[in-house]
């Protein structure tokens, strides 16, 4: 054991200064847990923001003009006043994302109690924006209908009343979300990656042979490079929650980083012999890329972490609760997000190592193999 200990320290070492030299390596992990984490939170948003709509006003009444002035930043940009030839064309060249037509005499109809019908046109090539800017459009023609006739909008009769609070994150600011979604889907691509090259690289630079004439055993170097890649991610994983989502981002993190780490460490046990496991397939860094790829994108867009689990088809969860990456994506929005406790996440925590483990014999199998194979 203690043997075991001290051999698996010292390629560990070993595998840490030879990642270092790697200043590509090196970029690319600075870069994913910097620039593309806060690009990415800025930039993707699911609220409505700078809207362009465009209006066709047939009534030309103070009603109508109300409507339109009511259309303001920053859920929507001014409104631009068209003629009906053009609502199509507004539309079908991408320049307007709602086209509002308000019909003539809709504020005499109003005034003489009939319903009068206003056409909203949308295109919902973008649908998260459609449909918000739908509900944000509806609910300001009926608020300035409701002002236009002298009754506040609550004062309309209705069967009940729907008090929403939301909790975590009451603004529902989709940059908390997206950021720490960000760094756990980046955590794992990066723990395929970086463990799948450690391999690849020792035998494309001819030093897997030198580590065979050593007396090093199969479970030695494979765990060496577990724990060394495991590490640097894990810590890259910390600040970046630290520095670029907590500071830079103003995101707050309501559970316990200490816990998330833990967590994160025996999540990365699985993914980095998952890595392992498939560069003993692959022969060249090209082809590991290329198995790569599915299989990261697979593991972050089927976790949960885009996708509630709950609204995919159920043979498919069925199968991605076979995933690591799907429970602790549940793991890390209980205890980042909801400040659970360890009592709360424990079967999540074991489901990962299980799992982990899983992975580990499966890639020291094919470690074995492929050393086998090269003798």
């Amino acid at each position: 054991m203690t043997r075991l200990l001290r051999n698996t320290v010292r390629l560990g070492v070993k595998e840490l200064y030879s990642l270092s030299r790697d200043l590509v390596l090196v970029g690319l992990i600075a870069y994913t847990f910097t620039v593309a984490i806060y690009t990415v939170a800025r930039g993707q948003q699911t609220e409505l923001s700078n809207a362009v709509v465009s209006v066709v006003d047939e009534d030309r009444s103070v009603l109508s003009q109300r409507i339109r002035g009511a259309l303001l930043p920053p859920h929507f940009r001014p409104a631009e006043l068209i003629g009906l030839d053009a609502l199509d064309r507004v539309l079908d060249s991408g320049r307007a994302s709602f086209a509002l037509d308000i019909p003539p005499g809709l504020q005499a109809d109003v005034l003489a109690g009939r319903a009068p019908t206003i056409q909203l046109n949308v295109d919902a090539t973008a649908m998260t924006l459609a449909g918000n800017g739908t509900r944000y459009i509806s609910s300001i023609i009926q608020a300035e209908v409701a002002d236009f006739l002298g009754r506040a909008e609550d004062q309309v009769a209705a069967p009940t009343t729907l008090t929403v609070r939301a909790r975590f994150n009451p603004n529902l600011e989709s940059s908390w979300f997206t950021s720490v979604m960000q760094v756990i889907n980046n955590l794992t691509t990066l723990a395929v990656i970086l463990s799948g090259a450690a391999v690849i690289r020792e035998r494309e630079h001819g030093t897997l042979e030198h580590l065979l004439a050593m007396p090093v055993r199969p479970a030695e170097i494979v765990l060496a490079k577990i724990w060394a890649n495991g590490l640097v991610i894990l810590l890259a994983a910390i600040l970046s929650l630290t520095l670029v989502v907590q500071i830079g981002l103003g995101v707050p993190v309501a559970g316990s980083l200490w816990l998330f780490a833990l967590g994160a460490g025996i999540y990365l046990f699985a993914i980095t012999s998952l890595g392992v496991m498939l560069s003993t397939i692959a022969t060249t860094m090209p082809q590991f890329g290329l198995l790569a790829i599915p299989v990261f994108v697979v593991l972050n867009l089927l976790s949960g972490a885009t996708t509630p689990l709950e609204s995919m088809p159920e043979p498919l969860r069925t199968v991605m609760l076979a995933s690591p990456a799907t429970h602790f994506v549940a793991f890390a929005q209980a205890v980042l997000y909801r400040d659970a406790g360890i009592g709360i996440v424990w079967p999540e925590m074991l489901t990962v190592g299980g799992l982990g483990g899983a992975f580990f014999v499966c890639a020291l199998i094919r470690f074995r193999a492929t050393i086998a194979a090269a003798r």
